[in-house]
């Protein structure tokens, strides 16, 4: 499945603090934002963007100090990142979007539909949570730790953490690159430590009640970094949402099982309409 390159642009979006996002479209009909996670890049969508993009105008971004984005002056807050991303759909001429998000992703998901739920017209959150939790707090306390002291073994370990074994031993070029692209230089750690400390003080529990838009909550149970169990609990707390987790694919599930992962969405857009 592919899409035409005319279909493809990219362009920068300014902002009032001084960021630049970089955003990628690409294909045709509804508008379906992919915000990615910590890492923060619109590529991280690439593998599944053929799928989606067949029946989606497909909007991805890098996030605020992020690849081609600058990072501006604004605090690193989720809700400041939900903003950046109500500026991309204002740039691209989207009023309404559905939205996919996930891990951190899902977080800023999250957000903006309780700061605007008329913008976004279907939630899919995949492999996140909605609150502080101590398995969560103490894993990031480590891999801070890792940041400062060898940022080399932390990009190591965030591929183990994220990756199925068998699946990276079998694309091992991603291991390398993870290593290659190691955040070595100290601007380049803070902003992995100021979108930590975000992710860590994320909490919006008590307010999931509210959303009324549909929405499809993934995970893994093989998932190390966001534990499947914190998925049933979005689940619980969001009425009438559908749940699926699927039984290998690690954190990154939507790289390693991307058939499986795209499928399920766009089936489950498919009942939407």
């Amino acid at each position: 499945m592919s899409v035409p390159n005319s279909e493809i642009k990219q362009f920068s979006v300014a902002l009032s603090d001084g960021a630049n996002i970089a955003v990628t479209t690409r294909g045709t009909g509804d508008a379906l934002l992919c915000i990615s996670g910590l890492g923060g890049t619109a590529g991280f969508w690439n593998p599944c963007i053929p799928a989606l993009a067949s029946k989606y105008q497909t909007i991805s971004l890098d996030q605020r100090g992020i690849a081609a984005s600058t990072r501006g002056s604004a605090a690193c807050t989720i809700d400041q990142l939900a903003t950046d991303c109500f500026a991309v759909l204002d740039a691209c001429g989207v009023h309404t979007a559905k939205v996919i998000g996930h891990s951190t992703g899902g977080c800023i998901a999250q957000t903006m539909a309780l700061m605007q739920p008329a913008r976004v017209g279907a939630l899919v959150l995949s492999g996140t949570w909605a609150r502080p939790n101590r398995y969560m707090q103490e894993l990031f306390k480590l891999r801070l730790g890792m940041l400062q002291s060898n940022p080399i073994e932390y990009a190591s370990s965030a591929a183990f953490l994220s990756y199925e074994s068998a699946w990276l031993n079998a694309n091992w070029s991603i291991y390398e690159s993870a290593l290659a692209g190691a955040p070595i230089d100290p601007p380049a750690q803070h902003i992995i430590q100021e979108r930590i400390h975000a992710l860590m003080a994320f909490d919006r529990m008590d307010e999931l009640k509210l959303l009324k838009m549909p929405c499809l909550i993934l995970g893994a149970r093989d998932d190390l970094m966001i534990p499947s169990f914190l998925q049933e609990e979005l689940a619980v707390a969001i009425p009438g949402s559908a749940l699926q987790i699927f039984n290998h694919g690690g954190h990154f599930f939507p790289l390693s099982r991307k058939e499986g992962f795209t499928h399920t969405i766009l089936k489950w857009m498919d009942t939407l309409t």
